[in-house]
């Protein structure tokens, strides 16, 4: 219980110190309209999920007694903490990329400040090169980095897969995002489900019988 208090106060700070992101956004924005965003733009906004997602990601993780998680965008670490809440339970693992070096050790900072460091590696760097060589079957993908990268990162972990795989797609209302779900849902191996109004996608796997 001292542990998902921890966890709990941790989100919390962070929901409050994130209260500000939606100027630090804008600002970004407006700073680069002259070329394309770039990741390195978001370096000081924290872009987490929802509380209410981060609930139900919590409940999704224990019904479906998912061990092995793979989350791509760390970020500060909010939507990695609901995850760690959820394998707490399950003795599971996390592995969460973070592309700019100063989010992910912010977000390690964090996940001690929550007691949950021993239960989750963060790997800094792109993604396609950090998840080159994951080895272990995946019970959860998490998609929540650079939408453009969606793709890549699905079919670089898509060996990793197994009949009880879940891909959680966040902001998959945004045009790459949804780029990326087309070509998903042309696959007859997969089955997609639409969550909170189209900002959230489930990939499933098909039952063959």
């Amino acid at each position: 219980m001292a542990e998902l208090n921890a966890i709990e106060n941790t989100i919390e700070e962070l929901y409050n110190d994130s209260k500000n992101d939606y100027i630090k956004m804008v600002k970004s924005v407006a700073k680069r309209v002259f070329r394309p965003l770039k990741p390195e733009d978001f370096k000081e906004v924290y872009l987490s999920i929802s509380r209410e997602q981060g609930k139900d990601l919590v409940t999704l993780i224990k019904k479906e007694q998912c061990k092995n998680i793979v989350e791509f965008g760390t970020s500060f670490g909010i939507s990695t903490l609901f995850l760690a809440q959820g394998i707490i339970e399950t003795k599971g693992n996390i592995v969460t990329t973070e592309l700019i070096e100063g989010k992910a050790l912010k977000a390690i900072e964090n996940f001690k400040k929550a007691g949950v460091n021993d239960y989750i590696e963060v790997r800094i760097g792109d993604a396609l090169q950090t998840l080159k060589n994951y080895a272990s079957s995946i019970d959860l993908l998490v998609l929540d980095g650079w939408k453009d990268l969606y793709l890549p990162v699905f079919k670089l972990l898509e060996p990793n897969f197994h009949k009880k795989t879940i891909i959680y797609v966040d902001n998959a209302d945004m045009l790459e995002s949804k780029v990326f779900l087309e070509i998903v849902a042309k696959d007859d191996t997969y089955q997609l489900e639409s969550m909170y109004g189209g900002k959230v996608y489930l990939i499933t796997i098909k039952n063959e019988e």
